[in-house]
């Protein structure tokens, strides 16, 4: 039967919802003594998409805690997915939002302490008074806590946080399928969906600085590739050239694909972080690596300093694809921790409507510039529209 108001024997043309959003993105602009400008005015910024400039219809400052509504925004919209406080505290206007991810199952058991002294001291150098926060972990610490204003919520879920994160030795010697470690990828789809799930929840927040402190110790889909090939060849009872082997990568076959499966999810997570002008601060408890811990199942030093070398390089990538700081690979968490303090105190967020109509261009450049002479500006480079589906 054909569809009402169609001719018949036409094949229905399919429409698309086009959502029309307000795009917020965070700025920090700073002068040639790196001291944060703060009496920029509208006219002050350009804001171009694809190279297009827009037209700016809010700018809201927060400068040392306070925020002023410089241009007042739109009305938002209800947020959907996550629960805000009932109420807020009545001497605070920082606006600040901190959403603390702990991927404890990419964090070893023998981390445990580090980690939680990590999170001690964000509760002195960067969660303050009238912060909204809320926390999520992984894996077995399983914590979930709503966004709050009581640090005590935070206080009450550091002796909860326990690593559960694969050793050399499990790498190795776990079953292995065609894309390597099952249980590896198993517990990256677990962080990944988790996280991308969370940045979708963050889209509904509007006009707030939203830092995602991002805990873990990062990730690499191919480790250990020519021991764990030897493991496999030995406990087969055969030659490690009788298994089928890529003759590039010398990764057994199907693995090869594993550097690009890691780059896939890193760019859908990035571009979700993006979407919800949510800034992502990687921070690997590590610290300054220096070698293999005694006990564990002894690599060559190579392979061993190539699978740290990608989990941290996946953390800055995480990090510098939405304008926060990747702490890897040392061990002055404090400094960190301030740095990121400053940079969530004191910042605009600049809002326009797109004039770009065009529903499948899908990722958006985005550059920021000012009229003044002799600042340095900071902003996220790039978004990606949501994903939309066709109308039934």
């Amino acid at each position: 039967m054909a569809a009402q108001g169609a001719p018949s024997g036409q094949p229905q043309q399919p429409t698309f919802r086009v959502a029309v959003d307000l795009v917020t993105t965070d700025v920090i602009v700073r002068d040639a003594r790196d001291q944060f400008v703060s009496d920029l005015k509208a006219d002050e910024f350009e804001v171009l998409e694809d190279g297009v400039p827009q037209t700016l219809v809010s700018l809201v400052l927060t400068h040392g805690g306070r925020v002023f509504n410089v241009q007042s925004p739109p009305p938002a919209a209800a947020p959907e997915g996550i629960i805000l406080p009932p109420v807020r505290p009545t001497n605070d206007a920082a606006g600040r939002v901190f959403l603390i991810f702990i991927d404890d199952l990419h964090l070893d058991f023998r981390l445990t302490p580090r980690t939680r002294d990590l999170m001690q001291r964000m509760l002195r150098n960067l969660v303050h008074d009238g912060d909204m926060f809320g926390i999520v972990s992984t894996g077995t610490s399983s914590i979930s806590e709503q966004l709050t204003y009581d640090r005590q919520v935070l206080e009450a879920a550091v002796s909860r946080v326990t690593g559960s994160g694969l050793r050399p030795e499990d790498l190795i010697k776990t079953s292995q399928g065609a894309q390597g470690p099952a249980e590896l990828r198993y517990r990256a789809h677990v962080a990944f969906s988790t996280a991308y799930q969370l940045m979708k929840n963050l889209e509904a927040l509007r006009n707030r600085r939203k830092a995602v402190i991002y805990i873990s110790s990062g990730y690499d889909f191919n480790p250990f590739a020519t021991s764990r090939l030897k493991y496999q060849a030995d406990l087969s009872g055969v030659s490690p050239d009788d298994l089928s082997v890529d003759p590039f990568s010398g990764a057994r076959q199907g693995q090869q694909f594993a550097e690009s499966d890691l780059v896939r999810e890193l760019a859908e997570l990035t571009r979700a972080a993006n979407r919800a002008n949510a800034t992502l601060y990687t921070i690997d408890p590590r610290g300054l690596v220096a070698g293999q811990d005694i006990g564990d199942e002894q690599v060559e030093t190579a392979e061993w300093l190539n699978h740290v070398r990608e989990t941290q390089d996946s953390l800055r990538v995480l990090a510098e694809e939405t304008g926060g700081i990747a702490v890897v690979n040392q061990n002055d968490f404090d400094k960190a921790l301030k740095r990121i303090d400053a940079e969530t105190s004191d910042y605009y967020v600049l809002g326009y409507y797109s004039t770009n109509a065009d529903p499948l261009k899908r990722t958006r450049r985005i550059e920021v510039k000012t009229k003044r002479d002799g600042v340095q500006v900071w902003s996220r480079t790039s978004y990606s529209l949501r994903p939309v589906a066709a109308a039934q």
